[in-house]
């Protein structure tokens, strides 16, 4: 018997065929596409918090954009063509 991690599932009949029709269906395929797409999210998740944390604890300066131009301060004009 095969077990189909991505669909938590197990196929009755464990033959290169049946394998193959099982992996080209469409739940298959959208069980890995929500698989991965979650995973990635996680993997932005902890990047995100890992960053906060460093920020937080003084690691990473502020970005001269941050904070708002002092009153009365003039913007440049942006470069001409």
């Amino acid at each position: 018997r095969f077990y189909c991690d991505y669909c938590d599932t197990y196929l009755t009949h464990d033959s290169p065929s049946v394998r193959k029709t099982h992996c080209s269906g469409r739940k298959h395929k959208e069980n890995v596409k929500d698989y991965y797409q979650k995973w990635m999210e996680e993997q932005a998740q902890s990047l995100i918090d890992k960053t906060t944390a460093a920020f937080q604890q003084g690691k990473i300066p502020p970005t001269p954009f941050s904070a708002p131009p002092p009153a009365g301060a003039m913007i440049p004009p942006p470069p001409s063509i």
